[in-house]
């Protein structure tokens, strides 16, 4: 198959890049915005037709979420109309699409982990542009999975790994937030189910993908420190009010695997063991 990997520079198109090799049988064309402008519709559309393109793996985004509450119309065309050109193009030469988005559509009001067919809430601008993305692949791609996530960090790219080892390194003191609850992911781990999911046919729908387990920012940076061995760093429980930010964050951000662990067979690693493998690699 012809591949077209858009965002390719970013977290989770660098880990899937690294994944290539062993797929000798695709061709990936791996693009950034120098390569393929993904806000331009018709270069998305010269682009697919040109190179017989038989399906999209979508890890392009507009992820600040804070600036993102300042620049809701460039938000808008990455998140909601760029993956709709990518949907429209590639649906029309029957061909299927992986699309990333994010626990920021719903609002983080749960106590249990959200299923895929759980309301949709989202309270930022970051979530409800996904969220229009999510509605725009599916609606113009029929072959096209929806994979949310959450918290995703990389040997790649910023991150809030990378964040808390240089400012456990920097600083005596740091206050994390405690009382917003989620499951990191690991842009490995999320690169191999998609391409496991690409390797045993793309099923139509909605899933969601991140590691096991459950914690907070605050176990979550604790756990960071602890494998990276950094002790001169005292990390302190915030409340969220504590830490007000522009954009509203969900308190429960928990996913439910079940969906994608049955369809695909796969078994997903425990956060604090990926961690542990990322930060012996970094």
């Amino acid at each position: 198959m012809n591949i077209l990997i858009t965002g390719c520079n970013g977290q989770l198109g660098n880990e899937i890049q690294l994944l290539e090799k062993d797929f000798p049988q695709h061709t990936f064309y791996n693009t950034d915005v120098a390569e393929l402008d993904i806000t331009d519709e018709e270069a998305i559309r010269q682009f697919v037709q040109d190179n017989a393109i038989d399906g999209i793996i979508n890890c392009a985004a507009y992820t600040a979420v804070d600036k993102a509450e300042d620049n809701e119309e460039l938000c808008t065309k990455l998140n909601a109309e760029a993956p709709a050109y990518l949907a429209q193009a590639v649906g029309e030469q029957d061909g299927w699409m992986i699309h990333i988005s994010t626990d920021y559509v719903f609002d983080g009001t749960n106590h249990t982990p959200y299923k895929e067919d759980d309301e949709t809430c989202p309270n930022s601008v970051y979530g409800r542009t996904k969220l229009v993305g999510e509605f725009n692949v599916q609606k113009l791609c029929p072959r096209s999975m929806i994979i949310r996530t959450a918290w995703l960090y990389s040997t790649f790219g910023n991150n809030f790994v990378k964040t808390m080892l240089r400012l456990g390194r920097e600083k005596s003191e740091l206050g994390v937030i405690f009382d917003q609850i989620g499951t990191p992911t690991c842009g490995h781990d999320l690169a191999v189910a998609i391409m496991t999911a690409i390797s045993k046919g793309i099923v139509p729908g909605i899933f969601h993908f991140t590691n096991e387990g459950v914690t907070s920012w605050y176990d979550f940076t604790k756990a960071i420190h602890r494998i990276a061995g950094i002790t001169t760093c005292k990390v302190r429980p915030l409340h969220t009010e504590e830490y007000p930010t522009p954009a509203s964050r969900p308190h429960y951000g928990v996913l439910d695997k079940t969906k994608i662990k049955q369809t695909y067979g796969i078994e997903i690693p425990h956060w604090e063991e990926s961690l542990e493998v990322c930060i012996k690699a970094l």
